[in-house]
């Protein structure tokens, strides 16, 4: 189990898997260039996939981030996060309710919950999340649907909440460095660590910016 007290470092680099650019690879060959290369968090994303498939992918995982000292969580599926044995879950507003999530894993697991207004941080944390993903700050293929979210409400969330902070939505090297100043503890990212050519490379890239940009 994974220190619910060290969360916040956890955040620094969160990968978020999409099966979308294997090209070969299996996603546990990604997940492990991707953890190779930097990334402090595992999140396993599929909303295709049904609850045993999400087992099967995250009984792959979790002994990787295991071995590692990286945190990994199940998008969405709590019964999956459960029977996998995986570190936790991450809820979005459409999802499972935070209370509901926390009811089912218990005090020892972590709780992540997507938000995009300082309303929905404040209810989130108070439901007994550990932790917000905030965003999209930029529009992003893999979420066409979401709504970005301005910098201004990024920073009145980290300043108004107790618990870590990380952002997400169209991070990349190029929009990374936007981040300095707002006071997330961290940068989610998707297709710039899973849709390259080289994970691991990327993903050092990626650590040693976000690493400058956020101090």
């Amino acid at each position: 189990m994974y220190p619910r007290d060290r969360i916040r470092e956890g955040m620094r680099l969160y990968a978020v898997t999409d099966d979308a650019w294997l090209d070969g690879r299996t996603l546990a060959e990604c997940v492990e260039q991707a953890i190779a290369g930097g990334a402090t968090f595992v999140q396993l994303r599929d909303k295709r996939a049904s609850t045993e498939e999400l087992v099967a992918t995250a009984e792959a995982l979790v002994p990787l981030c295991r071995k590692a000292g990286v945190p990994f969580v199940v998008n969405d599926d709590v019964e999956a996060a459960i029977a996998a044995d995986a570190d936790g879950v991450h809820v979005g507003q459409d999802d499972m309710a935070c209370a509901s999530a926390r009811a089912a894993l218990g005090s020892g697991k972590i709780v992540g919950v997507s938000v995009q207004t300082l309303e929905e941080a404040l209810e989130a944390e108070a439901a007994g999340a550990d932790y917000l993903g905030v965003g999209a700050m930029f529009g992003t293929p893999t979420k066409p649907e979401a709504v970005d979210v301005g910098f201004d409400e990024l920073r009145r969330i980290c300043a108004a909440v107790g618990i870590p902070v990380v952002a997400i939505g169209g991070l990349n090297e190029s929009t990374v460095p936007a981040l300095g100043g707002c006071g997330v503890d961290g940068a989610a990212v998707v297709s710039a660590i899973f849709a390259a050519p080289d994970i691991e490379a990327s993903t050092k890239r990626l650590r040693i910016l976000v690493d400058e940009v956020l101090g």
